[in-house]
């Protein structure tokens, strides 16, 4: 039986699989309501491994039936989109013209992408993998925005770049990132830095803690030094107190 591409028949199918106890759960992780993870959200109270589970068998989705997900205010349907996005972004087969039709979608709807998970979803293949080989100063656009879910995606994005062996952007715009107000960014900026530093990369991050550390919000040099022994670890913390 072939699967109906349509996000109709798409959100009738995930909508099957509520249950009021897991919407409980999913209301009190994303204290829904408080602003904080996308305001005005409604959660159905579906697992994500559902989710994800469901969206395999849609990645051929058009994109105007993804963009109609992405107008459902259930934030399900719309990590429903992201995990189609991000699955087909991962496939090593698609032509360009998808992969660029998947780049083009998520920035014009990132009105829609007003959330954390959301971002971190789709970010890195669908974004990142695009502009590998291309310009990226789209993501220093992005990490000026006054949205902070779009500057979330310009330092998430940066995760293929790390995959590939390179961290220069990482660094960089974890830079223009530095003095951000938002805790969500802190942790996104302190836990790619840490994943850009680590192995051959190392030096790169000391130099960048070297110069901001004590200048750094203390949850995002946190995250950035979880790998480092323990010895470094005080060294970075202290000089929080030392200027």
């Amino acid at each position: 039986m072939s699967v109906q591409l349509t996000a109709h028949a798409f959100t009738e199918k995930l909508l099957e699989l509520a249950s009021p106890e897991e919407q409980q759960k999913i209301q009190r992780y994303f204290r829904s309501g408080k602003g904080e993870y996308g305001e005005g959200d409604i959660f159905a109270g579906i697992k994500m491994g559902q989710v994800f589970t469901l969206a395999k068998t849609h990645t051929a989705m058009p994109v105007s039936e993804l963009e109609d997900l992405l107008e459902s205010p259930i934030h399900e349907v719309r990590a429903g989109a992201m995990s189609i996005m991000d699955k087909a972004g991962r496939d090593n087969k698609i032509p360009d013209t998808r992969r660029e039709e998947l780049f083009n979608l998520y920035l014009r709807r990132h009105d829609r992408i007003n959330n954390w998970d959301l971002v971190d979803l789709a970010a890195q293949y669908v974004v990142g993998r695009y502009l590998f080989s291309r310009s990226r100063d789209i993501l220093y656009t992005l990490a000026h925005s006054a949205n902070m879910w779009e500057r979330r995606t310009a330092i998430v994005s940066t995760a293929y770049f790390i995959r590939q062996g390179e961290v220069t952007d990482t660094f960089a715009i974890a830079a223009l990132l530095l003095h951000d107000t938002e805790d969500l960014i802190h942790k996104a900026v302190g836990g790619w830095i840490r994943e850009a530093g680590k192995k051959t990369h190392r030096p790169q991050l000391r130099s960048f803690l070297d110069a901001h550390a004590a200048t750094m919000p203390r949850t995002m040099l946190r995250y950035a030094i979880e790998h480092l022994d323990d010895v470094d670890r005080k060294h970075y913390m202290s000089l929080k107190h030392t200027r």
